[in-house]
């Protein structure tokens, strides 16, 4: 039962952006931002932001060698091209409206681990340093000889990504909450949506018992959107991570890729975060759930203990899942849906390096009539 003054007054908005993550938080500030006067509410289903926004690894990714090297097979070069543009644009966009300090930014490259298989692709280095350059304006790529401790008789020669970064994933959240709460956005959470509904005069959005309405909404829930918008090419894609204990003298810092950036694992406060495997179980990650896979864990601390850190002891203070969404091709989904509703969503596992300059992509669709 609502009174006439919550009819009128609070559930009346300009804009309403579902999801709390990256990219529903960039799109709200970026709306308020270019409309100061308008009323932006983001509606999250979770107490905290739910996929993967803040269950990822940190990093501040444009792609590995292997993985460019992968993407270059099925996709024409400039396709590619344009999507590294979106990565880099993007960490840059992040770090402007953020701020380095505020989410521990470190550009201090990042390392792919190769192994037998890869091999070939360090013929292809020079070929992939003159493609990227003219976009970052030096060599991407360096064989490194450096000695982490690695295992030699897999790890047969490592490669150095100049331009990559980490980040504290938690710090960065909490920053783009607070600067959304100084530009006036509303945030609500606990808000499971179960209609959207349009017409000439709004959009319609339900939760629970309540109706909100505003001029435009804007959809980024990125591996739940088919919740929302079911015939929608997005297929959610679980990646596994489990972070150890501090681990005395362990002999690397930084970020790290492996197998076409399938894994990843990086130095945190003395710990190793390690995730990925998504590739052992694609179907069985196909998934909405969170859930722990036991045969994906059992393989990354099989790779911990042989490959990674050889030699040492570690024990597994924490395991988690996050969801990310995938499609048909490596492409964002960032379009309008209907007159009034528009999507910015399918971040393909790079919603660090994308995920605001797609909200300021949405938010200029949104603002045109």
């Amino acid at each position: 039962m609502l009174s006439y003054w919550e009819k009128q007054s609070l559930l009346q908005y300009d804009y309403i952006i579902a999801g709390s993550g990256i990219v529903g938080l960039s799109t709200a500030i970026s709306l308020r931002e270019a409309q100061p006067q308008v009323r932006v509410l983001v509606l999250e289903k979770g107490v905290l932001p739910t996929g993967a926004s803040t269950k990822n690894a940190g990093f501040a990714c444009i792609g590995s060698l292997t993985e460019l090297l992968a993407d270059l097979r099925q996709l024409p070069a400039a396709e590619v091209l344009a999507l590294l543009e979106l990565r880099w644009q993007g960490l840059h966009a992040l770090r402007h409206r953020v701020g380095d300090q505020h989410m521990d930014y470190r550009e201090n490259g990042s390392y792919e681990l190769i192994g037998e298989k890869e091999l070939p692709a360090l013929s292809e280095i020079d070929g992939m340093n003159d493609l990227l350059r003219p976009l970052l304006g030096g060599d991407a790529f360096t064989l490194v000889s450096s000695d982490f401790g690695f295992n030699k008789s897999y790890v047969k020669a490592l490669i150095r990504n100049n331009f990559e970064g980490e980040l504290h994933t938690g710090k960065m959240m909490r920053r783009l909450i607070d600067l959304a709460l100084f530009y006036g956005v509303e945030i609500k959470t606990g808000c499971t949506i179960s209609g959207i509904s349009e017409s000439d005069g709004g959009v319609y959005v339900s939760v629970g018992e309540y109706s909100f309405m505003a001029g435009r909404v804007g959809i980024c829930t990125n591996a739940f959107t088919r919740e929302l918008i079911p015939d929608l090419d997005v297929v959610p894609g679980r990646g596994q991570v489990l972070i150890t204990d501090p681990i005395p003298g362990l002999p690397f810092k930084g970020i790290y890729h492996m197998d076409e950036g399938y894994y990843y694992f990086r130095e945190l406060e003395g710990r190793v975060l390690f995730g990925g495997g998504r590739n052992m179980d694609f179907a069985g990650e196909a998934t909405t759930v969170f859930e722990l896979n036991a045969q994906i864990h059992t393989e990354l601390e099989n790779r911990l203990r042989h490959i990674i850190l050889p030699g040492f002891s570690f024990n597994i203070a924490d395991r988690w899942a996050g969801i990310m969404a995938f499609g048909q091709n490596r492409q964002p989904v960032i379009r309008r849906h209907s007159p009034r509703i528009a999507l910015g969503v399918r971040m393909g596992g790079m919603g660090v390096a994308i995920g605001t300059a797609i909200g300021a992509q949405l938010a200029d669709i949104l603002i045109k009539e």
